[in-house]
């Protein structure tokens, strides 16, 4: 991990990584219920637009330029202790 809650006037990264060469932007959700899609359901693309704006913002700097960038989302769903967990590998691109 390389930065948290990044945040501009586009919105806030959650999680910034690195995995080898490619620089991977976690956005995490967490929901108790499940209704309407719980927390996988809570990434719509009018969020999907502000992850990538800010983003944007992010590769503007050194030394990101030069990375190539993937979005995963990272789902926690249900009640504490019995939470269900669930990581999307390039859930969505630009």
């Amino acid at each position: 991990m390389v930065a948290r809650n990044v945040r501009c006037r586009a919105g806030e990264l959650d999680l910034v990584c690195l995995d080898g060469n490619i620089l991977v932007v976690v956005e995490v959700r967490l929901r108790v219920r499940l209704d309407f899609g719980g927390a996988l359901g809570s990434v719509t693309w009018r969020k999907q637009q502000k992850i990538i704006r800010a983003t944007r913002f992010l590769m503007q700097r050194e030394p990101w330029r030069t990375y190539v960038v993937r979005f995963d989302v990272l789902a926690l769903q249900g009640l504490p202790g019995a939470q269900e967990v669930v990581w999307i590998k390039d859930a969505f691109r630009t």
